[in-house]
C-alpha cells in the first residue's frame, strides 16, 4: 500500500509581509502532478494545514479546492490538526467528508478508533491523532499519570488497543526528541514539548508533521516529511520534497523522497552594495528569488531597501554585517537551551542580571509559580 506523506502547508502565511498564497498554490498543483504519477493509495496531511487557527478566506478556498481535486482522483485523504489549527474548524463537515474519502481528525475525546484499508497482504490500520497537549489527555484520564508530552502520547496510544500483528500507521503532529527544528518552528522553553519516539514502537510508519526539515527519527518508520515550501531564511539551504511511503508487507517499508521545485526560491545573498548592482552578478540568476541580503558596507546605504528591490523585487529582509554590527553581536547562544528545564535557564538569568544566585526562599517560591503557572497553561 502507497501513501503520499504531506504536512505543515501553512496554508495564508505571511513571511516577512509578503503572501504566501501563490506560492502554496503553485506547489499544491506540483504535489498534484507528483500524485498523478505515483498513484498511491491515499494521501496523509499531518496538520498545520492552515498557518493560523482563523485562517483567511483565500486559505480556506485553496484548500478546499486541494481537497476537491483529491476528490476528484477518486483518492483517500488523512489529515490532523497542528498547533496552528482549530481542531474544530479542521473537524467541521468531517461526518460528511467520510463519505467522500475525506478523513478528518476529530476534536481529541480520549478515544481513537482506526480506519481501516485493505489490499492484497492485509489489512492497514490507519490512526489520526491531532496535536495534543498533556492537558487534554487529563481531562479523560485524571487516574493517569500525565506530567509531560510524552507521558501524554503514550497514554493516547495506549488506548488504540493497537494490533500489532498487523500493519498500523499513525498520522500525528509533535516534536519528537532528537529532531532539527528551524527558526520558523514554535520553541517551547527548555524543550518541554518533547515526545519521546519510544511511545510509537508498536507503528509500521508514523507521519508527522510540526518539523519543517524532513528527516527521520531513529529509524525511516518514524519520519518528518518536512513542509513542501521553505518558511523561514534559516530553512535556505533545505530541499523540500513529498515523502512517498509503501508498506508492501508487515514488517517492509520503502520510503523515497520526489523532490519539489517553488515557484519562488528562498535565498540569502551576501557582499558589498557594489558588487550586488553590477550588472554581472544579478545576470542569470533568479533575481525574483525572495531574499533576504546582508550588506558588508561599512558606511550604510540610503534607501539601500528600495534601491535593491529595482533589481531584486522580493527582497524580504535587509541587514549590514559590518564593524558597527558586529561591535553589537549578542553573546553566542546556547546550544544546550532544549535540554535544560524551565526552571534552570530562569536560574542562569537570575545570576545574569543580578550578579548572584537565586536564595532558597527565591529558588523555592520561583519552583512554585512555574508549577502554578504550568497547570493553568496545561
Amino acid at each position: 500500500m502507497k501513501f503520499v506523506h504531506l504536512s505543515d502547508l501553512h496554508l495564508g502565511k505571511r513571511l516577512n509581509g509578503f503572501s504566501m498564497l501563490e506560492d502554496q498554490e503553485y506547489i499544491l498543483d506540483q504535489i498534484l502532478q507528483i500524485i498523478d504519477s505515483e498513484h498511491p493509495d491515499a494521501v496523509l496531511i499531518a496538520g498545520d494545514i492552515y498557518d493560523k487557527p482563523i485562517p483567511p478566506a483565500p486559505a480556506v478556498q485553496l484548500f478546499d479546492r486541494f481537497l476537491c481535486q483529491l476528490a476528484d482522483r477518486q483518492l483517500l485523504v488523512f489529515a490532523i490538526s497542528g498547533n496552528h489549527d482549530s481542531p474544530e474548524r479542521i473537524a467541521f463537515g468531517a461526518h460528511l467528508m467520510d463519505r467522500s474519502g475525506i478523513h478528518l481528525s476529530p476534536v481529541y475525546d480520549g478515544s481513537i478508533s482506526p480506519i481501516t484499508l485493505t489490499d492484497e497482504n492485509g489489512p492497514v490500520n490507519i490512526y489520526l491523532l491531532p496535536f495534543v497537549k498533556p492537558a487534554h489527555l487529563r481531562r479523560f484520564f485524571p487516574e493517569k499519570e500525565i506530567a509531560s508530552y510524552t507521558d501524554a502520547l503514550r497514554v493516547a496510544v495506549e488506548q488504540m488497543s493497537i494490533d500489532t500483528t498487523q500493519r498500523n500507521l499513525l498520522v500525528t503532529h509533535q516534536f519528537v526528541t532528537g529532531a532539527l527544528r528551524c527558526d520558523s518552528e514554535e520553541i517551547s522553553v527548555g524543550g518541554s514539548d518533547n515526545v519521546d519516539a519510544t511511545v510509537f514502537a508498536d507503528f509500521d510508519y508514523v507521519a508527522l508533521g510540526h518539523i519543517h526539515n524532513p528527516q527521520n527519527i531513529g529509524s525511516p518508520a518514524i519520519r518528518y516529511c518536512g513542509t513542501p515550501l521553505k518558511y523561514s531564511f534559516s530553512e535556505a539551504s533545505h530541499t523540500k520534497s513529498v515523502s512517498v511511503v509503501s508498506l508492501p508487507s508487515k514488517g517492509e517499508l520503502e520510503v523515497r523522497t520526489v523532490p519539489l521545485i517553488p515557484l519562488h526560491d528562498l535565498r540569502e545573498l551576501r557582499g558589498s552594495y557594489q558588487y550586488l548592482t553590477a550588472r554581472e552578478t544579478y545576470l542569470g540568476t533568479a533575481t525574483d528569488d525572495y531574499l533576504h541580503i546582508t550588506l558588508t558596507d561599512e558606511e550604510d546605504i540610503h534607501d539601500a531597501i528600495a534601491k535593491l528591490r529595482v533589481i531584486y523585487p522580493n527582497l524580504m529582509k535587509l541587514d549590514y554585517d559590518n564593524r558597527r554590527t558586529r561591535a553589537g553581536i549578542p553573546l553566542e547562544a546556547d546550544h544546550q537551551i532544549e535540554t535544560k528545564t524551565p526552571l534552570q535557564l530562569f536560574c542562569e538569568f537570575y545570576e545574569k542580571q543580578n550578579n548572584q544566585p537565586l536564595s532558597d526562599e527565591q529558588l523555592a517560591f520561583t519552583q512554585k509559580l512555574m508549577e502554578t503557572i504550568w497547570e493553568e497553561k496545561q
